[in-house]
């Protein structure tokens, strides 16, 4: 190498040393050849102690996976999208890659979420030198998107899934269980005589009762992929994966008693307190059927709930 290319190549280093933008270099062979400040300041790990090494996984995870970098050098990048929340569709790597994550980030004790960009840096003879990546903390970005998509699926006076959301889940949990042939369940609840709650104690005690009847809901269910929705006014939905009548009827038993617990007065019910009906479908997809036959289903289960004298649940019959 000649003096000239020799100060060149000193030169970069150090521009790339006090660039702003956190960023690492990668040789060939996996290699930290460059991690400057920016990079020290965002995670807590100085170039000492990753300088030569391939341990630089550890300035972002607590177990060892490989950052983006690591699939550009080690020909994997078909995984990306396997380990990336977000990346770009991979046409031909000339350009980079582009992909963002949550990382847990050990040194600061917090997670971060980061936007990666990777590229490869290739010789004359189009031999792979080196990959640089760099990264830009996009955490309060991503926690505001994720707010603003909490508020658009919530409903805003109990919190539960709102009615879009509870159609996106009831149409995404049918093609599930239609895929691998299991069955699902759906309970619509109605609050009893709730116009007459209304008219009697006024609509801000109505709310109240709302939100009281839909922490019970939420108290009824015990499984993460449960879904409790308002699904309007004073009625509710429980859409329950892979759950047959059943078990919907032991569902529905633990709603009615978690009610019941709540001891609501209710002037205006034949019960005098808050009671509510429910109505259950279950069924396994067949061929043709759709996730509106589910709800259909459940809906009359529910009228005949009603008309049986309310307090209590009807199960619809086996759809065909």
């Amino acid at each position: 190498m000649n003096k000239f290319k020799a100060e060149a190549q000193e030169f970069a280093i150090k521009l790339m040393a006090h660039l702003v933008v956190p960023t690492f270099v990668l040789d060939a062979e996996g290699h930290v050849i460059i991690w400057n400040r920016a990079c020290e300041r965002l995670t807590g790990v100085m170039t000492a102690d990753v300088l030569g090494t391939r341990e630089h996984w550890r300035a972002f995870y607590d177990a060892p996976r490989p950052c983006l970098a690591d699939l550009l050098v080690q020909g994997r990048a078909a995984e990306i999208p396997a380990l990336y929340a977000d990346s770009d569709t991979l046409t031909t790597l000339e350009h980079g890659i582009h992909a963002s994550n949550w990382c847990v980030m050990p040194q600061l004790g917090k997670e971060l979420y980061l936007a990666i960009d990777a590229g490869p840096i290739y010789g004359d003879d189009g031999r792979l030198l080196a990959v640089v990546e760099t990264l830009r903390d996009m955490t309060d970005h991503k926690r505001a998107q994720m707010a603003l998509e909490n508020l658009a699926a919530c409903d805003g006076l109990t919190g539960l899934a709102n009615r879009r959301s509870f159609d996106d889940f009831l149409e995404r949990e049918w093609a599930r269980a239609r895929r691998d042939v299991r069955p699902l369940a759906l309970i619509m609840v109605d609050i009893d005589h709730f116009k007459r709650y209304n008219d009697s104690y006024g609509h801000p005690t109505g709310d109240e009762c709302l939100r009281q009847v839909a922490t019970a809901l939420q108290a009824a269910v015990f499984r993460s992929g449960d879904v409790v929705a308002r699904y309007g006014g004073e009625e509710f939905a429980l859409i329950l994966p892979t759950t047959d009548a059943d078990r919907a009827i032991l569902v529905a038993e633990r709603i009615k008693a978690q009610v019941g617990r709540l001891a609501i007065p209710h002037a205006g019910s034949e019960h005098g307190h808050v009671s509510v009906s429910m109505g259950i479908a279950a069924q396994i997809p067949e061929a043709g059927a759709t996730a509106e036959s589910l709800l259909s289903a459940a809906d009359a289960a529910l009228y005949q709930a009603k008309h049986a004298g309310r307090n209590g649940f009807a199960l619809a019959p086996v759809l065909k």
